[in-house]
């Protein structure tokens, strides 16, 4: 798995950079203005996908390690105050407690070592009042869901580890959701083994597809789930509708999960689209860095910036919502979600998070 990691790091940054003409200009800024109506908190590494809470004052955000900025940081997941707009370690932590659950997850090997893994995709599902299970794809010393319980009934948040859900061979997982049993629906990014991966990406080649779990049985491939660079993914609320990001092809993706075989629709959108967000609005929000055509490119790698598109989840109609030109201290956009009134934006590549006014 380490041998795997080490093969990665940059990859992912160099297919961006290639498929999207991606600049990095304005991420080595060190000062947290604003940039007119985008504002941010800063001190936060890699914050590749973000999530509320529940009803909270607080939001979650993952913390990827360094295999793709070229840093020797390691990953955590972060609590966000979106009121106060302050941001802290969530995990690891001093305060972390370890309790796995052996009935459920009775096929993990133990805890997650909190010096090797990168927290990548999240989703949460509320237990009970206040007390809320999560989910993480992870990488590091083993790719695999990693699962904590949060009890937010405090001041603040709580966090315990207790299981995961180890991924078969040849996995580079990407996002997850949690089903009603228990179980979880995941995004294979990618088989990093395959040799020029990222070249047949950006061909718009199939590249993975959609893994289904439910405890007790082992992780499966979701048959007619094939796509090119699966990222984002999300599920109605009566988990008919799965919607799934095509990073590749610059697609958003419906399946039917009730049929038999499974059926989709598809749009296309002018970003290569990241992480897919419910909105409290009852829309669907993705983002992604706008896609720059290799031959409006004269010298690689072009700037872009990126772009904010709520998705009606009947219609799959795209309408662009918020974005950002490459001037902008935070580039290479991965995840927006809306909060109320806010907008908040993670990247997977730098060291802040923002926040903007829906218009």
């Amino acid at each position: 798995m380490k041998n795997k990691t080490e093969k990665l790091k940059g990859m992912f940054a160099l297919c961006c950079f290639a498929l999207l003409g991606y600049s990095g200009a304005g991420l080595a800024a060190d000062d947290c203005q604003p940039d007119g109506e985008l504002n941010y908190i800063c001190g936060l590494q890699n914050s590749e996908d973000i999530l509320p809470l529940g009803k909270t004052d607080w939001l979650l955000s993952s913390g990827m390690d360094g295999q793709f900025s070229n840093t020797q940081i390691t990953g955590h997941i972060y609590l966000v105050n979106r009121l106060e707009k302050t941001a802290e370690v969530f995990f690891p932590g001093a305060s972390t407690a370890y309790n796995q659950d052996k009935v459920m997850f009775a096929g993990c090997p133990g805890p997650v070592n909190p010096e090797k893994f990168s927290s990548h995709g999240l989703a949460l599902r509320e237990q009970s009042s206040g007390i809320y299970r999560l989910y993480m794809t992870s990488h590091g010393e083993r790719e695999a869901i990693e699962v904590f319980d949060i009890d937010a009934r405090g001041k603040k948040p709580a966090i315990t580890w207790v299981g995961c859900v180890l991924l078969p061979e040849k996995t580079w997982a990407n996002s997850v959701v949690i089903l009603a049993d228990g179980g979880f629906v995941a995004t294979n990014f990618m088989d990093p083994t395959v040799p020029n991966i990222f070249a047949e990406i950006l061909q718009g080649k199939i590249s993975g597809f959609v893994y289904e779990w439910h405890p007790g049985d082992a992780v499966a491939v979701v048959e007619g789930t094939e796509l090119s660079a699966p990222n984002g993914i999300a599920l109605s609320a009566d988990e008919r509708w799965m919607y799934v990001n095509a990073f590749g092809t610059r697609e958003v993706v419906r399946y039917d999960r009730t049929a038999n075989p499974i059926t989709k629709q598809s749009i296309a959108v002018p970003v290569a689209p990241d992480n897919i967000r419910w909105g409290d609005d009852g829309m669907l929000y993705i983002v992604g860095m706008n896609y720059v055509a290799p031959a409006d490119c004269a010298s690689p790698p072009c700037s872009t910036g990126w772009s904010v598109f709520s998705i009606d989840p009947d219609t799959l109609a795209a309408k662009r919502v918020a974005g950002a030109d490459q001037t902008v201290a935070l580039q290479g956009a991965s995840a927006a979600v809306l909060a109320g009134k806010e907008i908040w934006i993670g990247t997977y590549n730098g060291t802040r998070i923002g926040y903007l006014l829906k218009q």
